[in-house]
């Protein structure tokens, strides 16, 4: 191809000869605006995919109209294909159908004795309902069970002859996801799934270096309860080295081994850690928090499993209720920061059974299908394992996706929180870097998808003629670096945002 600044620069020298006269400034041209028409865009969608670096991936690719339903451009739409976090678009639709944007959850702390001279004669119970935001995000502090001491301490209670019982039977004891890789389980993104949250059942590790290299670090973990049990083998390294944290913990061990070395002089590092039982850990900070506010418990804190027989909860006084924000703002974390946890736990609400059992997966995912049955979306057309996408046993297509897309942007109960809650492009959320000063920035609203060797994005833009599109790119099975797909994907997206009839 031949370059139009080259060019332009020759003909000046062959109009001057050989003399020797100052060159022309030649100003470089403004990149050429995208071929209208729906043949120009199916061309270099299509173009895009073939990228030599992708040969032996497989892409799912399907962009619809939502003025008119016109399909502007498909490849392999009912193609099975992993799609990592764009199974949280399909996991929040199908929570906001079967629950509603308003619904909350409710978690309670009762009293199962007498109060007498500010004596608890009694169990303290906190009774979870599966709140995932309970305790706020890891950022935030624990300053929820704070306040819960507070409540208690204004009953008028400074001791508790009893246990401080953590309740999580709202759920069932499977706390992780089918098909989660075993290495994922000590990191903050896989945390198990409770009745009863707190913090998003995670714990912050600090790290403190030594002053020379060799040194040992110390390794502490917010907030403390009793989350994790930290078995430290940190060392000191040169202070214009790198950080390198490894962290690892056996299926059942609350021991998390965390290796590695962090640079002198380097005190900002921190890590999140998923923790083994999320009950005891609610239960071991609202603990130190009565323990602050002077209200000893000589029954320690504990898991309602842990117990022969569960508190008898009859007649027990309600002291303190917690609400959880609406599924509306909920869904805002989901999305936009792909949370897990929030997902996971959402797909076990949806399961909740009418006799008040136990919620299990097994009982969300037929919920589920239940409510993709009902917008057309027969079960054979996908696989679902969890809620989130961790698991690599989940398969989607992009006729799926654009199906429960489109479905979100044309009910009128569903469209403004939805389409409020997804990540724009430049501007927030997991797309806050991407897309920036291009027609996408503030204009695309979309999920992102990643795990290993699968990358996707699914969602909504406005082209350039104000036609509202949705679509659906998955890629699976490429060997280069995830930013490569993530480049082909938002250039696909931006043109889309440039298109015209």
């Amino acid at each position: 191809m031949r370059h139009p600044l080259l060019a332009a620069i020759v003909v000046v020298a062959i109009a001057s000869g050989c003399a020797q006269q100052p060159k022309a400034a030649v100003s470089p041209r403004p990149p050429a605006p995208p071929k209208r028409g729906v043949k120009a865009l199916k061309a270099d969608l299509a173009s895009y995919c073939q990228a030599p670096a992708f040969q032996n991936a497989v892409w799912g690719v399907l962009v619809k109209s939502l003025g008119t339903g016109e399909t502007l451009f498909a490849l392999n739409p009912g193609t099975f294909l992993m799609p990592a976090s764009n199974m949280k678009v399909v996991t929040m639709a199908a929570a906001a159908e079967r629950l509603g944007w308003n619904f909350t959850f409710t978690t309670k702390v009762v009293a199962t004795g007498r109060v007498e001279g500010g004596v608890l004669k009694g169990d303290l119970v906190v009774i979870g309902s599966g709140d995932p935001s309970l305790g706020g995000r890891p950022t935030e502090g624990p300053s929820v069970v704070e306040r819960w001491a507070d409540q208690i301490r204004a009953r008028g209670i400074t001791r508790v002859e009893g246990r401080l019982v953590g309740d999580d039977n709202v759920f069932d004891d499977e706390g992780l996801g089918q098909g989660w890789a075993w290495d994922y389980l000590a990191y903050g993104y896989a945390a198990p799934v409770g009745g009863l949250a707190f913090h998003e059942n995670v714990a912050r590790l600090s790290f403190a270096p030594g002053a020379a290299p060799g040194d040992p670090v110390a390794v502490a973990a917010t907030p403390g309860g009793g989350g994790v049990t930290i078995l430290a083998a940190v060392t000191t390294g040169a202070a214009d080295g790198a950080a390198d944290i490894n962290v690892s913990r056996r299926t059942g061990s609350g021991r998390l081994d965390v290796t590695g070395s962090v640079p002198a002089g380097k005190t900002d590092l921190t890590q999140t850690v998923s923790v083994e039982n999320p009950t005891e850990f609610m239960a071991g900070a609202l603990l130190q928090a009565l323990r602050g506010r002077g209200i000893e418990v000589t029954g320690g804190a504990i898991d309602v499993d842990a117990l022969p027989q569960p508190p008898d909860l009859t007649g027990a006084e309600t002291l303190v209720t917690h609400t959880s924000p609406p599924l509306s703002e909920i869904g805002k974390v989901l999305l936009k920061v792909s949370q897990n946890l929030y997902a996971d736990t959402l797909l076990k609400a949806i399961g909740q059974s009418a006799d008040g059992g136990p919620a299990t997966v097994r009982a969300g995912r037929q919920a589920l299908r239940d409510v993709l049955q009902g917008w057309g979306i027969a079960p054979e057309k996908y696989l679902q394992a969890d809620g989130s996408g961790l698991s690599r046993y989940n398969y989607l297509t992009a006729d799926v996706l654009v199906t429960v897309l489109t479905r979100m942007y044309t009910d009128d109960r569903h469209y403004q929180p939805f389409i409020t809650a997804l990540p724009v492009a430049g501007v927030d959320g997991t797309l806050s870097g991407r897309m920036k000063d291009t027609p996408a920035q503030g204009n695309a609203r979309a999920k992102t998808g990643s795990i290993a060797n699968a990358r996707a994005l699914s969602g909504y833009v406005t082209s350039a003629d104000g036609e509202p599109l949705v679509f659906s790119i998955i890629v699976n099975n490429f060997n280069v670096p995830q930013s490569q797909a993530d480049a082909i994907i938002d250039r696909a997206v931006v043109r889309l945002a440039g298109f015209r009839r």
